[in-house]
């Protein structure tokens, strides 16, 4: 009988002659931990990655997490979790024709947005604001991916992913036009931590994936929504798909299938055994002006803001009363039932009472949000003993 071991390093070996010279072999993963059941078990390092951001408590949260619109009651609205599903699609195909790590891909894809807050990229913006006022610095969800796989889940063990998955993660900025990308190897763990501490310093600081494949995963991050955003705002009636520039139109499509396809194969064909990922320079420019396009008539269109302001005061009031908790240790408050209760010593000690507020609040659903937003700050129908 084989076993399943002998079949592990059959494929590592597979790995020699069938990636590209630039891709990441999976016996390259580092891990601060050894896990002897890693070493001796028959899943390959990065797959063991994909299946721990997987399972998380975290990547459960993404089924309703949003990802532009949010307080809209419609179930063709894309939310994060199809935004991740898509982009892990997105890169695996481009890495199967540039021959890289399909595993190691999907990781990344998976936890790369796993650091968001609720109401997307506005709920960052209001969290941001407080961290800052209560001296934490600022809040930025690519950094907060990292803190939540690495010093919260597993009650504040962390799960323990490899470096180039957590460098994946952090470097991921899907928000930042870039029509070519060449990676930044060798770095370590104190490299990491070091550009954590960089990103929070500087916010608009544009950091390197250490693999070609984190940086597949960065450029199909926006493959994966542009498009998908227009259909998202076409089917609410806020843009008209014969609005679109006419230059992008012709170059890419009309359509989010289109959209994906052209920049897909462009990518593939401009890319093909280089050291780098990058668009032909006409693509470049057509994505750089539909992405455009997408922020000025969707992102930052006010009639989709309009209860923004609520939902600022709602995280402001939040973040005062978790925080008077925590100092004043009231163990029935939601923060600690839901969230310290469970978490280990070592978190406790590691970390500021506003740094667990803005965990709580990050890890909360838009959903979960609006809950306790109605049990802390509305009346609650008494029960009917009481009337």
């Amino acid at each position: 009988m084989v076993k399943l071991r002998e079949l592990r390093d059959a494929l590592e070996r597979q790995e020699e002659n069938r990636l590209s010279p630039y891709a990441t072999r999976s016996t390259q993963a580092i891990r601060r931990r050894f896990e002897e059941r890693i070493n001796e078990g028959h899943r390959q390092d990065f797959a063991v990655d994909a299946d721990r951001i997987l399972h998380s408590r975290a990547y459960t949260r993404y089924i309703d997490k949003t990802q532009v619109f949010y307080l809209i009651d419609h179930e063709h609205i894309s939310h994060r979790v199809l935004h991740v599903q898509l982009l892990s699609k997105i890169a695996r195909t481009i890495g199967r024709y540039l021959r890289l790590n399909e595993d190691l891909l999907e990781a990344i894809a998976l936890g790369h947005d796993i650091g968001h807050p609720p109401f997307g990229h506005d709920g960052e913006r209001i969290l941001s604001g407080l961290c800052q006022l209560h001296g934490i610095g600022p809040f930025l969800h690519s950094v907060q991916g990292v803190q939540f796989v690495d010093k919260v889940e597993k009650q504040g063990r962390g799960l323990n992913l490899s470096l180039q998955v957590l460098d994946g993660i952090l470097c991921h900025d899907g928000e930042v036009h870039q029509e070519r990308l060449a990676p930044d190897p060798d770095k370590t763990f104190a490299r990491l931590e070091e550009e954590i501490r960089l990103k929070l310093a500087h916010p608009e600081v544009s950091l390197k994936p250490m693999t070609l494949e984190g940086c597949v995963v960065r450029l199909a991050d926006t493959i994966s929504y542009i498009g998908r955003d227009l259909e998202d705002a076409i089917t609410l009636n806020l843009v008209r798909r014969e609005d679109l520039p006419e230059n992008a139109a012709r170059r890419l499509g009309r359509t989010n299938g289109v959209i994906v396809y052209s920049l897909v194969a462009d990518l593939i064909t401009h890319s093909f055994d280089k050291n780098y990922v990058g668009y032909s320079p006409e693509v470049g420019q057509a994505l750089k002006e539909l992405k455009q396009f997408n922020y000025d008539r969707i992102y930052n269109n006010p009639r989709i803001k309009e209860e923004t302001p609520k939902i600022e005061g709602l995280f402001a009031e939040m973040f005062k009363l978790f925080l008077d908790d925590i100092r004043h240790r009231r163990l029935e408050s939601p923060i600690w039932r839901d969230f310290l209760g469970a978490m280990d010593q070592a978190y406790l000690d590691r970390h500021q009472p506003a740094e667990m507020v803005r965990d709580y609040l990050a890890s909360m659903t838009d959903a979960q949000f609006l809950r306790r937003s109605q049990e802390m700050f509305f009346p609650q129908a008494l029960p009917a003993r009481f009337a």
